[in-house]
């Protein structure tokens, strides 16, 4: 057949282009690494878009309930439009607030209730990335509004869910396969946090470690792509400051790092003490509680506005009040005050049906709990303790720690978040001993009891039912000749050569079990021309137990992490064997089942 030298081009121009441009757009964002890029750059533009318009709802709100910028460090003034109501005015904001987020949440997307992290974590873990698009406007407008009218939580947890929304939202409408719609989730959540706090390290590693539970190399390179793309979105309209204005810190003496120790042990124990009290508080309110759930938040109001005209420090995130306590402006005594009353305010603002993040008042507790312990040690050892605010500083990240069971994110938020790179390394002793008693005192974190209460506990392999009905009993296969451990190499070879197995186990004199000799090993050491001498008991070694009280899905991860064709099966004790298992055996008792 003859081509016109027009046709001839086209077709050459045609199979000159790269594979990916010939697929549909679709498929190439679905399958190819490029697209899953240009998603996490997609993600992450919106993200901070996002993070841009919660923070002027968050602050516009707070003018219009409060009619000022943060009232928290306004003492007990009045609203400069109610002058006539004084400081009883927080009496109602709270109600108001609630009247409007309460059924606006109730209705459209229950899922905003609380703080948020849970509900994305458990979306990630069990139910493939998939989250609600409503989820995103709902948590906006509920959590602004809460936090605006008092509600004592942070932003964090409502930044999250949103962007973890918008992710999942972009992932469903390209169809991607959940594996990768939980990256886009991850992606969402990462930028969130990037653009609110300009944090593009912080967004990252909270993201991998609390939401993906994991650091893969594909999902890490989205996940980034996503917090540098929204942190540059975020600084475009927000500006480039750091996030809290701290004075520079810097450590006296080596003694202090016991010290740092010591707070670390306290306030990692504060940590648990907090999350512990938030459902408490939580349940307590469960069972007062007997009207419609979506007037829970204005009844609940009046409360938090009794707590608020007390201690009106407890107001919205606090930020304000957490940088004074670290610079030195309040006394011992008031910063305890400070302490319980962010611990009761914030429970409070949960348990009523209140929508916001407890990273930002884990920090608040911290930072209370560690400047008091600085005021301590630098009364006791002036010459030898830097200032209080350094210990506040540090027990920051403690608090945070102990609560949450994530040290890598804690070590890199208070970083980011204060540029005060002179504490890192006591700040590092601190998280790491916090994490430690966080994990002795509690098996959950702040985050995961809130799953755990409702049945759902994201550490917990399922096993599918026709495993679970399967014993291993009845995968068992006759055990190959065992081989005395004095057997001659090229005895072992035979053995070998003849069972069909890639590996045999190995007895001593007493009959008992002594590890396994695999054929790689020996004819590794067959053609090594000094170990003419040896035995089977030099080259044994120990595969992976498996005993007749494991599960079939425990056994049969023994499989893969043995990368063999097969695995002695032995008594509870391990030292008797009593059988082999193998790939083939378990699928044909499946098959039969």
């Amino acid at each position: 057949m003859v081509f016109s030298g027009s046709v001839r081009s086209r077709i050459r121009g045609r199979a000159a282009l790269p594979v990916a441009a010939r697929q549909p757009i679709g498929r190439w964002l679905r399958e190819s690494s490029g697209g899953l890029l240009t998603l996490a750059v997609t993600i992450g533009a919106c993200a901070g878009a996002g993070a841009i318009g919660f923070h002027w709802l968050i602050t516009g709100f707070t003018k219009l309930l409060s009619g000022h910028d943060d009232y928290s460090t306004a003492g007990h003034a009045a609203h400069p439009w109610l002058p006539a109501l004084g400081p009883w005015f927080v009496l109602v904001v709270p109600v108001l607030a609630g009247l409007v987020y309460g059924p606006l949440v109730h209705r459209f997307a229950p899922e905003a209730r609380g703080h948020g992290v849970p509900e994305v974590m458990h979306a990630v873990a069990q139910r493939g990335g998939r989250i609600p698009g409503q989820v995103t406007g709902v948590k906006a407008i509920a959590s602004a509004l809460c936090i605006g009218a008092g509600g004592s939580v942070g932003r964090e947890g409502p930044i999250v869910q949103i962007g973890s929304a918008l992710g999942s939202t972009f992932g469903r409408l390209t169809r991607l396969a959940e594996n990768r719609l939980r990256v886009l989730v991850a992606c969402g959540a990462a930028g969130g946090i990037a653009a609110t706090f300009n944090a593009p390290l912080a967004g990252p590693f909270f993201a991998m470690e609390l939401i993906l539970r994991d650091f893969a190399v594909e999902s890490f390179g989205a996940v980034v792509l996503s917090s540098v793309t929204a942190s540059v979105v975020g600084r475009a309209v927000l500006g480039n400051e750091a996030f809290l204005q701290l004075p520079d810190f810097g450590l006296r003496s080596p003694v202090e790092y016991l010290l740092f120790a010591l707070l670390g042990l306290l306030v990692g124990g504060v940590g648990v003490l907090f999350s512990r009290v938030l459902y408490l508080i939580e349940d307590a309110c469960d069972r007062v509680w007997r009207g419609p759930e979506w007037l829970r938040p204005a009844a609940g109001g009046l409360l938090l506005g009794g707590v608020l005209l007390a201690l009106p420090q407890v107001y919205g995130v606090g930020y304000p009040v957490l940088q004074r306590a670290v610079q030195g402006g309040y006394v011992f005594w008031f910063l305890l005050v400070l302490l319980a009353g962010k611990i009761f305010a914030t429970s409070l603002t949960i348990g009523i049906g209140g929508s916001g993040g407890v990273f930002a008042p884990s920090l608040f507790i911290g930072a209370m709990a560690g400047t008091a312990f600085g005021v301590l040690v630098n009364a006791w050892l002036p010459d030898m303790t830097a200032a209080p605010g350094a210990y506040g500083l540090i027990g920051m990240g403690a608090a945070f720690a102990g609560a949450a069971g994530a040290p890598i994110t804690a070590v890199i938020v208070l970083f980011e978040l204060t540029g005060q790179y002179t504490v890192i390394l006591p700040l590092m002793t601190a998280i790491v001993i916090a994490t430690l008693v966080g994990r002795t005192l509690s098996r959950d974190t702040i985050y995961t009891r809130k799953l755990r209460r409702r049945g759902i506990d994201l550490d917990a392999r399922s096993e599918p039912r026709h495993l679970a009905d399967v014993s291993i009993a009845a995968v068992l296969a006759p055990l190959p000749e065992p081989l005395a451990e004095r057997t001659e190499l090229r005895t072992v070879a035979r053995a070998l050569a003849l069972s069909g197995h890639g590996m045999l186990p190995v007895v001593g004199a007493d009959g008992q079990y002594h590890g396994c000799v695999t054929a790689r090993a020996v004819a590794e050491s067959l053609g090594d021309e000094s170990s003419s001498d040896r035995t089977v008991a030099d080259l044994a070694e120990l595969p992976p137990l498996v005993t007749r009280d494991f599960t079939l899905t425990e056994a049969l991860d023994a499989l893969v992490d043995g990368q063999g064709t097969g695995l002695p099966v032995l008594e509870p004790g391990g030292r008797a064997l009593i059988g082999w298992i193998s790939h083939q055996r378990v699928l044909a008792a499946l098959q039969n089942a």
